[in-house]
């Protein structure tokens, strides 16, 4: 296993893993930023973020990994909104974003995800609201 402390985004050829299925970057914790190319990871079922205090941001082109089934985005400290495209995720199962203590809002986009069985909201700081879909 290659460990790169130092990392601030993804290199861009990380989209040519098109058959990757599970992508790890917990605890990278200087990462700032996911290339756009991380949408063409179509087999990606998974992708971890658990630290990533730095992560600021998902791209909108997250909305493109249509076999994405779980998120978990754990401490990820400086991202405040998920994209909108977050809502094309149609797989999706598992949303975890307990100790994202800055995220203030979820988007009217999560209401739309009648069948996600689980959704983590634990241990949150700065939440304003939730959809009206949820609460």
């Amino acid at each position: 296993m290659v460990t790169c402390k130092n990392l601030k985004e993804l290199p861009q050829i990380i989209g040519n893993l098109f058959s990757l299925p599970m992508l790890d970057l917990s605890r990278y914790k200087s990462i700032e930023s996911l290339r756009r190319t991380i949408s063409l990871l179509q087999h990606l079922t998974q992708l971890w973020l658990l630290g990533c205090e730095n992560l600021k941001e998902l791209p909108q082109s997250i909305g493109n990994l249509s076999s994405l089934s779980m998120l978990y985005l754990f401490g990820c400290n400086s991202i405040e909104s998920l994209p909108i495209t977050i809502s094309q995720l149609q797989h999706l199962t598992e949303l975890q974003l307990a100790t994202c203590e800055n995220l203030k809002e979820l988007s009217q986009i999560i209401g739309n995800f009648s069948s996600l069985p689980m959704l983590d909201l634990s241990r949150y700081k700065s939440i304003e609201s939730l959809p009206t879909m949820i609460g």
